[in-house]
């Protein structure tokens, strides 16, 4: 059977490469589970998208064809592209093959952008033999075992016994992914669910319909780790959770903001270590802001905690998502903003201490939606104020994120989301004037306090050749985008000295510079201060 990985990307999950998410690695052990013999071929999407036709024809080939896509968070990425619309359908409609579509464009519909209502996922029905609206691991797993026929597209695990064996099984196929071996990220889930399912989460956010919080035990998580170690994995990113600092907290399921569980927490970070000893990076994602402010003192232990098992450069990315008090109650959402303002400083102030990767250990990154209901023009004019007085307090966050929000079957905005799209067209000009506030007034001084020039970043690898020059990341959460002014082979490792900063990425040069190139003579004059001309 063939799996087709056309990205993910959700509010507690991130499949775009050098990511690889759950469902595939899932799916394959589901795959062996139902049959060891049975074998597994994995593609990504970039991959087949190289002569489309023949990998049709490839495709049209298998018993089965398995694609796992689905946007609900959309952002721009370097590594991937995320399957199109025309692109499902062309796999849809292969003669031959039994295929099931799944991941959260079943679930969900296709995203297209921020500003904009999803396609709803009914609308595959008439090219997938399976739409499935359930854990599509599980679903593939019926489909082997009992047949395509009693696979009931809406199965859904109950607690993780299943899941914890799928993916040790399934851990082979991270290396049949283009990444593995150069900067391959395995994202790790902790739990599914949403602590705040009880007062029914914000608005927008698709992460409550997977209903009522399950815990994965952390020596599940570290048997999985051990599994990807072995295979070859090295970088690491516990990022499928709505609230990272929420891990097995204490009267989960009763009240919207439960206490951090530390013990717990260490028991998952220790556990991770002591099951990839040499593992490189080690980072999270998503941490909610309410949860920091309502209990600090255990947020600092959690924090603590990251700085001791954890790598450094690592994000602790916050659904902010407003500064305007109005917009967050309409909304349900997870903080005020002087909460987040308080979250924001815990975190800055414990973990900005700089890694030997030159990175600062652990950062806040803040999320922004624009379009909610009850935002008014002051919502802009509040969101930069929360923003000045984060740059005024010399605090540091890693970065700031800004979408439109996208809205989806199953959320509390799909009965508006046709008011919404037009409220956010008459917008327009203001959201584009506020993401270029941003941009220029806060995210460019803040890279600088971040990596300062001179600054040397550690263990970059080359991604993409662009023009005459090449983009450039550190694995890990949130990865610092670097640009070289010479093309370097993509795959290639190298430190990097940072020499200047843009609004998003800073511009760089080998470390130490290539001997007798003219060309960074003259950025190392710029680095040290000397007259020349500006970096091109």
């Amino acid at each position: 059977m063939a799996i087709v990985d056309g990205y993910t990307d959700e509010p507690a999950g991130l499949g775009v490469p050098p990511y690889i998410d759950v469902y595939p690695r899932y799916i394959a052990g589901a795959v062996k589970m139902a049959d060891p013999g049975n074998e597994v071929s994995y593609f990504t999407i970039d991959s087949l998208r190289r002569d489309w036709p023949a990998s049709l024809r490839a495709l049209a080939g298998f018993d089965m064809v398995v694609v796992v896509a689905g946007v609900t968070t959309p952002g721009k990425y370097l590594g991937g592209t995320p399957i199109s619309y025309d692109e499902l359908l062309d796999i849809g409609r292969l003669e031959g093959p039994v295929k099931i579509l799944g991941g959260p464009v079943a679930r969900y519909g296709y995203g297209i952008e921020g500003g904009t209502a999803a396609i709803p996922p009914g609308r595959f029905k008439r090219y997938y033999d399976i739409v499935a609206t359930g854990d599509v691991d599980l679903v593939v797993y019926e489909a082997l075992k009992f047949g395509v026929e009693k696979a009931r597209p809406s199965a859904t695990h109950e607690g993780y016994e299943l899941v914890d064996q799928f993916a040790v099984r399934g851990a082979f196929v991270v290396q049949q992914h283009p990444n593995f071996g150069v900067n391959l990220v395995a994202e790790i889930e902790t739990y599914s669910g949403c602590p705040r399912y009880v007062s029914g989460g914000c608005s927008f956010c698709t992460t409550v319909a997977y209903g009522a919080v399950e815990f994965r035990s952390p020596e599940a998580v570290a048997r999985e780790v051990e599994a990807l170690y072995k295979a070859g994995v090295v970088h690491f990113r516990l990022g499928r959770q709505a609230d990272f600092y929420a891990y097995m907290a204490e009267d989960t399921g009763k009240v919207d903001l439960p206490r951090p569980n530390t013990a717990a927490v260490e028991r998952l970070l220790a556990g991770v270590r002591n099951a990839a000893p040499g593992l490189e990076t080690l980072h999270i994602d998503n941490v909610n802001p309410g949860t920091v402010a309502r209990w600090p003192k255990e947020s600092a232990e959690v924090t603590r905690l990251l700085l001791k098992y954890g790598t450094p450069g690592n994000v602790a990315a916050m659904g902010v998502e407003t500064a305007d008090p109005k917009v967050v109650k309409a909304n349900n959402l997870k903080a005020m903003p002087d909460e987040a303002l308080e979250a924001v400083r815990l975190i800055s102030r414990m973990g900005a201490v700089r890694g030997p990767n030159g990175m600062p250990w652990l950062l806040p990154g803040l999320n922004f939606v624009l379009g909610l209901p009850g935002e008014t023009k002051e919502t802009y004019e509040l969101n930069k104020e929360f923003l000045r007085k984060i740059l005024d307090e010399g605090l540091l966050v890693r970065r700031v994120n800004i979408r439109q929000v996208l809205v989806f079957p199953g959320t509390r905005l799909w009965p508006v989301a046709r008011r919404l799209e037009a409220r956010l067209r008459e917008k327009k000009r203001l959201v584009h004037a506020f993401k270029r506030w941003v941009r220029e007034n806060f995210d460019r001084p803040m890279l600088e306090r971040i990596v300062p020039r001179g600054t040397v970043l550690k263990g970059a690898v080359a991604e993409q050749n662009y023009g005459g020059g090449t983009y450039a990341r550190q694995p890990g959460s949130y990865p610092l985008l670097i640009y070289l002014p010479l093309r370097i082979p993509p795959g290639t490792k190298l430190d990097v000295v940072v020499v200047e900063h843009g609004f998003r990425s800073v511009l760089g040069i080998p470390h130490p510079p290539p001997a007798g190139s003219r060309r960074m003579a003259r950025y190392l004059r710029k680095l040290n201060g000397a007259s020349g001309p500006p970096p091109s």
